[in-house]
């Protein structure tokens, strides 16, 4: 940080401002420290907003970290208005694909016992799933993950928060075919 104040105070500023998510090696070259040491800063940020109860909080997602609301009971009420809610249906997909991920349309079908197709473009269109890639398997399926906006929503800071599936709701293999 050469002498440029808080290094904690550079990566809330940086990521406040940036436009997406970036990534830890693109932190650690913007501060002019290791991506070691980068980690190290952006944990005591992460902890320093939860710490002075602040409305934000510092979310990573693989290798990518970016700034997020706080979760709060005003918050989670205006998150909750009509025009926000899932259905049923969605909320299933979604938590397939949550805990799947990355998985192909066909994966969700084959969990949920129905076509998916409508309900994978409606959470498409929510930026609570994104297409990650193509599975190697003939037709090439697109593969589907969750996203900052699903973390943000479900007041997340990683996929590690997701809790534990009862050992009664363990999602089926996925078929090799994809």
């Amino acid at each position: 940080m050469s002498g440029d104040g808080d290094p904690r105070a550079f990566y809330e500023a940086l990521l406040f401002v940036a436009e997406r998510p970036l990534s830890l090696a693109d932190l650690a070259e913007l501060a002019g420290v290791s991506p070691v040491e980068a980690a190290t800063q952006l944990d005591q940020l992460a902890g320093d907003l939860v710490a002075q109860r602040r409305g934000l909080r510092l979310q990573q997602l693989n290798d990518a970290w970016q700034l997020a609301t706080a979760p709060g009971e005003r918050l989670a009420a205006y998150a909750s208005r009509a025009e926000a809610r899932l259905s049923p249906a969605a909320l299933e997909a979604l938590a397939v694909v949550a805990y799947r991920q990355p998985c192909t349309r066909a994966e969700v079908d084959r969990v949920r016992g129905v076509d998916s197709d409508y309900v994978l473009r409606s959470l498409l269109h929510r930026r609570l799933v994104s297409e990650v890639g193509r599975r190697d398997t003939p037709g090439r399926p697109i593969l589907y993950g969750t996203t900052f906006t699903f973390l943000e929503r479900f007041g997340l800071t990683s996929l590690e928060e997701l809790p534990a599936l009862p050992a009664e709701a363990a999602l089926p293999e996925p078929a090799d075919a994809g």
